[in-house]
């Protein structure tokens, strides 16, 4: 008897925290919720030319900013064609100095050239020149005419040597900025991919970093509650790991297609159903000197408004920033 009285009363005791842990939990109308797992995007910091690696100066888990410098690739190449470029450059610009200096001189022989003929015109007349000397005027000053015609294009042959040479030097200059890798954004690095020393192909693969100022949550509603939500709509994100702290988010995107839900819902009843993915973020502002902070992959909840009007519940009221 006392057995059997005390498997009624753990019986009884089970079923009342079952019913007051589920009258807890519960949500009321207008507010749907969804399990995921905070998410950062992640952005790859690959090479944008085959080379070697040459300095590493940022491994996992460092913090870092946008723009500062994480790696730089072996440009001893480039560094040489560059100076090649340089050279080039002060040949071409030798040049145009020449080729406007002769321009210059022919300029002269011309106007030389049109003085003479302008003298023998006015002395033919008077019988003090030839006709024969006149036409040799004139011939002096058809050739003194091409020169300079000649000596214009020479200086903008020499221009265009001048300009494409600088167009090699800026991008020999670019290439070689282009192998110092920077981060793109502030964020945190996650994986370092490639060592010191090693050649990588174009495109090769050195950091994969978390972009701390694009922090989400993906989940999963069904019809009934994915219909009621809208873009812009506020929600609430709650860690395992943090239950006590609740997160202010908005609803960045709605899904135009079902799908099905992911493994981790673990019935089969539940898998079968047609689900919408809906993605909560989290403000931007929010995260600003809180980087540090952000864990990718930790789960939770994310609860969402379905009904503007509703009024979130006590233990859903956003806390203050950690």
């Amino acid at each position: 008897m006392l057995v059997a009285l005390l498997l009624m009363i753990g019986a009884g005791a089970g079923t009342g925290w079952s019913w007051w842990h589920q009258h807890q939990t519960q949500l009321p109308p207008g507010i749907a919720s969804g399990n995921g797992r905070l998410e950062a995007d992640e952005i790859d910091i690959d090479t944008k030319f085959a080379g070697r690696i040459a300095k590493l100066f940022v491994d996992e888990g460092d913090m870092v900013a946008a723009g500062q410098v994480v790696a730089m690739m072996d440009t001893r190449d480039l560094q040489a064609s560059l100076q090649k470029s340089q050279a080039l450059v002060s040949q071409a610009q030798r040049a145009l100095d020449e080729a406007r200096a002769t321009l210059v001189q022919q300029q002269t022989q011309v106007t030389l050239a049109q003085q003479e003929l302008d003298r023998t015109s006015a002395l033919v007349p008077k019988g003090f020149a030839t006709v024969e000397l006149l036409d040799q005027r004139r011939q002096q000053m058809n050739a003194a005419v091409a020169a300079q015609n000649a000596a214009t294009h020479k200086v903008a042959e020499a221009q265009h040597a001048l300009d494409a040479a600088t167009h090699d030097v800026e991008l020999y200059r670019v290439n070689i900025l282009d192998n110092t890798l920077v981060a793109p954004t502030d964020g945190r690095i996650q994986y370092r991919v490639a060592n010191v020393g090693e050649v990588l192909a174009s495109g090769g693969k050195v950091f994969t970093m978390l972009d701390t100022s694009y922090v989400y949550t993906d989940i999963y509603l069904p019809t009934a509650d994915a219909g009621r939500v809208r873009l812009g709509s506020d929600a609430r994100i709650v860690l395992d790991a943090y239950p006590a702290h609740v997160i202010p988010a908005k609803v960045v995107f709605i899904a135009s297609q079902a799908q099905f839900t992911p493994k981790t819902v673990e019935t089969k009843d539940e898998r079968d159903k047609l689900m919408f993915r809906i993605r909560v973020r989290i403000d931007p502002e929010r995260l600003l000197g809180r980087a540090e902070l952000v864990r990718s992959g930790l789960p939770g909840m994310a609860y969402l408004r379905t009904d503007p009007s509703m009024a979130w519940p006590p233990k859903l009221h956003a806390s203050a920033p950690p």
